[in-house]
């Protein structure tokens, strides 16, 4: 019998995979695979989101008018010049569909975010991937890698899933070298965790440049990762592209609500970062201090680190091993990363039980 066929690009696809939170067996376990804020949400932004709930059979405003001037007003931004979006994952496929289509090239970097290749297949654009320098973004092979058919260009700084940074003076590079005829997307979903000499200047180039936008999320250090909403900011000819193929009404109230409320509460933002910055810094130091385990902890800026397993203890079986310790860290082959666990920065009880599972399976590995 026929039947519908999807596309073939679409057939490409590799579905985006979330990080667990249960075991197999159905027990819920610590999630440090998802890159969640572990002290929860800003108390103004819960309250502003249950009181949404009053107003249930009302549309929320489609053209997110509040929160695009609360953004604005709190960043010095135009607020027709930002566009909202269900997370910054819709943000980025939009820059996606609006500049690049069948036969044109979408780059990024090795060990780059996971939705970068699925935005391009989508479009049925080719995903393109230039080789990175220990992790990192390498700005030489991203520019040697551009070609006639390039029409985006995706950077997270800092980069999920290795953490790693890209300096303001290298950024500016990159897209010196770059056609204007192809978008720069700077992806900083982890902005708010970078210390204030580290500012990218990524704003201000899409203030500035005709071929530049920054998408940013409200999921990571704001803690509304269940609502669902982020944004960009870019010139109006960019962004009047992507609203034209943005969906209508694509963000619920609660979730407008509560990020104008966790905007104004700067106080559980700077919370989070000190507790990120502590327990990231006790974290790495403890993965150091295992010397020729052969464990390496690739330098994060953002609020996870990514482990490198070089040694005698495989990152399968610490992923198991932490699985079974009731610990959910993120495995990442599927990304070519079989070597490699990123391990969200949680609770203190949580790195500590982390540390206790890794040395003793660093022990059994070695005795074996």
């Amino acid at each position: 019998m026929n039947a519908p066929v999807a596309k073939p690009w679409i057939a490409e696809i590799a579905p985006y995979v979330p990080g667990r939170s249960t075991s197999d067996d159905g027990r819920k376990m610590t999630k440090l695979s998802s890159n969640e804020n572990p002290l929860g949400t800003s108390p103004a932004a819960r309250a502003a989101f249950a009181e949404a709930a009053q107003n249930l059979q009302v549309y929320p405003d489609g053209a997110a008018i509040a929160l695009r001037e609360a953004i604005g007003r709190h960043y010095g931004l135009e607020p027709d010049r930002i566009i909202h979006g269900t997370g910054s994952d819709e943000v980025l496929h939009l820059a996606t569909g609006a500049f690049a289509g069948l036969g044109d090239e979408v780059l990024y970097v090795r060990y780059g975010f996971s939705v970068y290749p699925i935005a391009a297949r989508r479009v049925g654009a080719v995903p393109v991937e230039a080789p990175d320098k220990d992790y990192a973004t390498d700005v030489d092979a991203l520019l040697a890698a551009v070609t006639e058919k390039t029409r985006v260009v995706f950077v997270a700084n800092p980069n999920n899933p290795t953490g790693t940074y890209t300096s303001r003076a290298e950024l500016a590079r990159l897209h010196a070298g770059l056609p204007k005829d192809c978008l720069l997307v700077i992806d900083q979903a982890y902005t708010e965790y970078l210390d204030a000499e580290d500012e990218d200047g990524g704003l201000e180039l899409a203030r500035t440049q005709s071929n530049v936008i920054v998408t940013r999320t409200f999921s990571k250090i704001f803690g509304l990762a269940a609502g669902r909403i982020g944004w960009g900011y870019g010139p109006m000819p960019v962004i009047d592209a992507m609203q034209r193929i943005r969906a209508p009404f694509n963000v619920a109230t609660g979730g407008l609500d509560a990020a104008i409320a966790a905007l104004g509460d700067m106080d559980f933002v700077a919370t989070s970062k000190a507790h990120n910055d502590q327990w990231r810094g006790w974290f790495a130091q403890e993965i150091a201090s295992l010397g020729n385990a052969g464990l390496r902890a690739v330098p994060s800026k953002a609020n996870f680190i990514l482990v490198l397993f070089e040694g005698p203890l495989s990152a399968e079986t610490a992923y198991k091993g932490l699985m079974a310790r009731g610990l959910a860290t993120r495995w990442l082959p599927g990304q070519g990363l079989p070597h490699a666990l990123r391990i969200t920065i949680g609770e203190e009880e949580a790195m500590r039980g982390v540390m206790a599972g890794l040395r003793e399976m660093v022990a059994e590995a070695k005795a074996a």
